[in-house]
């Protein structure tokens, strides 16, 4: 930590926090300095040196025990008594900082002792079990963690494999990582003394990892002015340009955003409703990105406006009231208390507009939501202090299983990036996959069908989807439904999907290789990439790219499946004995012979069967003419039909929705009056369409036969986009069956429609 430490008076990249925090009087380092050198206070009162520490930490905490805190400023002074830091000034300065940064956000007292101490095993002769032994097996955990992620070198050559290591040190805790973000703040508070070379080295690692880090452990306050600082290192001329347009603004005569809080609060004080208003500025980076976003900045541009309330119902009652009494913009309304953010964020987002043009963003939260905002994970409080009545914890606080508790405070993003970093093949591949996550700064949030909902990237798809929510088991996953409508997995999803993920139930399941195409998180494609690790391609699947192999093997799971026709057979007669399967594959697949397939034929689709005569159709008037049934559309009783004479006094006999209807109009058949006699026995066409799976046309053979129905003919296309459409004929004892043979097939896994045949079927 010490190559980090500069002169904090040196004039630099300071700027922005010094003027982003003008309420909050900056603590003076030298001051501090010249406290410490004078060595630990008497036992019975606190050293002066603290006393900012103290006072910030009793505003979070008003009973916690300071004893401790006396204790662990004792042993960090006098290990670090004569170290100075490169500006000259005591060591103890750093430390100090770094516990008052942290205070200030709400830690609780085993993070604050932690970080006093968080130098003294690496750079004293301190060792941690002497931390064990004088502040207990906790502090001595948090210390440990801190002095491994010291260790960890950031440089190029050395980032994949040293950042898993960070990750392993720090993932039992967040505390950990909270003490390392705000130990790289103060040390690019205090950065301006060194070589701009290493400013600008230190300021991307910053960037690149610690800044995204921070924000999806929702530390906003750390964020932003680590944010400010690299902002002024590696983009100072728009640094300066950002600086001189909030200085221009804050001279402005008038404040529109003053003047709409005053609008905010008579409203709200007109419905009763208790509310604080507060003007919230933009900080540096914020303003540039506006700048960029909509050119010149209007007065309102500069900051958002802050309504603090004490229960979530107020929110929404100050929603409507806003949207009530002033002039909402619709388009810019966001809630994220009923879909909190992933990083713990929650509040409501408005835009109110007044005559003129002004438009004010509007956020509404709670206070606790407030300090959540602010401090993300430090302000959660210790995640292993035991409640006074364990049954009464929340659910997220209790045991699980095996009997270790959750941690509450480790929101759900690091607890898959720790499964991440186990389950990656190579660090390179975890090093990628985490670093295009990290550069995701937006997210949707998706609806699962029983409520629940998936926060995922911008941009992610269905096979992201499954992932997040079925883990490894998403390997089986057959196809989706977004909005209640058949997708792809590569289907690209929009924030408020609703999402239904269909799976199969074959535990063989594989994933295609294609999925890495469409998959965007690290959790699929650390997945996917792990099992094709584990099933290495041939090689002509590796010849041909992946895609005409996969495409094959569908094609050859379907001809294969039919050889397990000899099983459907013995589940009901007629399976085996009179299947005629008709199976169009490609690149030669349909020509194989299945194997076992009792009595199964694979033929052409010339050599199906054609279908037979229309038994129970009587001709209206002319008791002599034959009646022979559709083989587009296959009738049977209870349709409402129609024929049409043709050649040989032959009468064709077709559903009135029948496509082919209009076509025999069109040809000018003449039209004839027919009606269903007596018989219930009947032959019908159905369409299957199903997920591409091993053994689905056996389970569907099965179905079929288990409800006394005898296949006459079958026909399978080739699979298209994972999909595959199955053409049966069937003969049936009796029509009305068919509704319950139509419900038997929907339920096979992987059978997403079944419907009567639409289109011409060859004879």
């Amino acid at each position: 930590m010490s190559a980090e430490a500069t002169n904090p008076a040196t004039p630099g990249p300071v700027a922005p926090a010094v003027a982003r925090r003008r309420s909050r009087p900056r603590i003076d380092l030298r001051r501090l300095g010249r406290a410490a050198l004078l060595g630990p206070a008497s036992r019975d009162r606190l050293p002066d040196a603290i006393g900012h520490v103290v006072d910030a930490h009793r505003a979070h905490h008003p009973d916690a025990d300071l004893e401790i805190l006396r204790r662990a400023y004792v042993l960090a002074e006098s290990s670090h008594r004569g170290q100075m830091r490169k500006s000259g000034e005591p060591y103890i300065t750093h430390p100090l900082a770094v516990t008052l940064i942290l205070a200030e956000l709400g830690a609780e007292t085993t993070t604050l002792t932690a970080s006093l101490l968080h130098d003294t095993v690496e750079d004293t002769e301190v060792t941690l079990d002497q931390v064990g032994e004088q502040f207990g097996e906790e502090v001595r955990y948090l210390v440990d963690g801190v002095t491994k992620l010291e260790k960890v070198d950031y440089g190029a050559a050395a980032e994949p494999e040293t950042f898993r290591k960070m990750l392993v040190a720090t993932g039992n805790d967040v505390r950990v990582m909270s003490i390392k973000l705000a130990d790289r703040l103060h040390n690019m508070r205090t950065l301006g003394v060194m070589r701009p070379e290493k400013q600008a080295r230190i300021a991307k690692v910053t960037r690149d990892v610690l800044i995204p880090l921070a924000e999806r452990l929702g530390v906003q306050a750390l964020k932003t002015e680590l944010e400010d600082l690299v902002f002024a290192i590696l983009h100072p001329e728009e640094y300066a340009h950002t600086r001189e347009m909030i200085a221009a603004n804050a001279s402005r005569p008038d404040d529109p955003l003053a003047e709409f809080c005053d609008a905010i609060r008579a409203v709200l004080r007109d419905a009763d409703i208790p509310a604080e208003v507060l003007i919230r500025p933009r900080h540096f980076v914020s303003v540039h990105r506006v700048s960029r976003k909509r050119g010149e900045l209007r007065g309102a541009d500069f900051g958002r406006i802050l309504v603090l309330v004490n229960e979530d119902a107020d929110c929404y009652a100050v929603l409507g009231e806003l949207h009530t009494c002033l002039t909402p913009v619709v388009s810019e309304f966001k809630d994220f208390i009923a879909v909190p953010k992933f990083n713990l964020y929650q509040s409501l987002h408005t835009a109110v507009a007044r005559e003129d043009g002004q438009v004010a963003e509007v956020l509404i939260r709670t206070h606790q939501m407030h300090k959540v905002a602010e401090a993300g994970v430090v302000a959660l409080g210790n995640p292993y202090t035991a409640p006074a009545d364990p049954s009464a914890a929340p659910a997220e606080e209790q045991a699980t299983a095996d009997g270790e508790r959750v941690d509450p405070t480790r929101p759900g993003w690091l607890s898959r990036l720790l499964d991440w970093q186990r389950a990656a093949p190579d660090p390179d591949t975890f090093w990628s996959t985490l670093r295009e996550d990290l550069a995701q700064d937006r997210e949707i949030t998706v609806f699962r069908p029983d409520g629940g909902t998936l926060g995922l990237p911008e941009g992610a798809t269905c096979v992201d989807a499954a992932y997040a929510q079925y883990g490894e088991d998403a390997h089986a996953c057959i196809g989706a439904r977004v909005n209640g409508r058949l997708a792809t997995l590569s289907t690209v999803l929009r924030d408020g999907d609703t999402v239904q993920l269909l799976m199969g139930q074959d535990p063989a399941s594989e994933p295609s290789r294609e999925w890495l195409e469409h998959a965007h998180t690290p959790a699929a494609r650390i997945a996917i990439q792990r099992w094709l690790t584990a099933h290495p391609a041939p090689a002509t699947d590796l010849e041909t790219g992946g895609r005409e192999a996969t495409d094959d093997r569908a094609a050859g799971a379907a001809v294969a499946t039919a050889g397990a026709l000899g099983a459907a057979g013995t589940a009901g007669t007629g399976a085996a004995g009179d299947f005629a399967a008709v199976v169009a594959t490609h690149q030669g697949a349909g020509s194989a012979a299945p194997q076992g397939g009792a009595g199964a034929a694979v033929r052409s689709p010339a050599e199906a069967p054609a279908p037979r005569p229309g038994d129970g159709v009587t001709v209206v008037g002319r008791p002599e003419a034959s009646a022979r049934l559709a083989g587009c559309c296959t009738p049977v009783p209870s349709d409402e039909v129609i024929g049409f004479a043709v050649r040989g006094g032959m009468v064709t006999v077709h559903r009135v929705e029948c496509s082919g209807v209009a076509r025999m109009r069109d040809g000018g058949r003449a039209e004839v009056d027919v009606r269903w006699g007596d018989t219930t026995e009947c032959r019908v066409t159905l369409v299957a369409e199903s997920f591409g799976r091993p053994h689905l046309l056996a389970d569907l053979t099965e179905a079929i036969a288990s409800e006394g129905a005898e296949i006459v003919s079958a026909t399978v296309e080739p699979p298209a986009q994972q999909r595959v459409r199955h053409t049966y004929t069937l003969q049936l004892p009796d029509a009305s069956h068919l509704p319950i043979l139509m419900r038997a097939m929907r339920n096979v896994a992987g059978v997403y429609d079944v419907g009567r045949a639409q289109h011409h079927v060859s004879a």
